[in-house]
């Protein structure tokens, strides 16, 4: 069965209904809900994800943003096809190698490392700024998946 690794953009797309990349998300996760992918997410992305949610759904006016994002969050990590990790020395050198590479926000970090410790793909909403400086030797080093390129 084929893995996946989330960024915690591709989550936020797929909450966001009204996303520009929303129903590239919603492959992803129909995918991950009927068992044709496995996922995994580093859990400072799910703890990433629980704040940009709550900041959403308070945004959007919508009542109690905190505890919506904490049921994301739950939801996220009771799913059999989902996998949080994180806390595996191999996991933990391998982010710092990241880090030290490409400068990267430490999720970004996580998400390419666990594409690589565990194996599969990471899947990222686009590239990001910071990404671009490096973008062909980590779509080199890793597998990069890029929901902007399915638009």
């Amino acid at each position: 069965m084929t893995r996946v690794v989330i960024d915690t953009s591709v989550i936020i797309e797929y909450i966001l209904r009204k996303g520009v990349l929303h129903e590239q998300a919603k492959v992803v996760f129909d995918a991950i809900l009927r068992g044709r992918l496995t996922a995994i997410i580093p859990h400072p992305v799910l703890s990433e994800t629980y704040y940009v949610a709550a900041r959403i759904y308070r945004f959007l006016g919508l009542n109690e943003p905190e505890q919506r994002a904490a049921k994301l969050v739950e939801w996220l990590y009771h799913l059999p096809t989902i996998s949080i990790r994180g806390l595996d020395l191999d996991l933990v050198v391998e982010v710092g190698l990241v880090k030290m590479k490409y400068g990267l926000a430490l999720t970004d970090c996580y998400v390419l490392a666990s594409s690589k410790v565990y194996g599969g793909k990471a899947v990222f909403k686009k590239r990001e700024r910071e990404m671009l400086k490096h973008i062909s030797e980590i779509e080199k080093n890793y597998q990069v998946v890029f929901l902007e390129d399915y638009a």
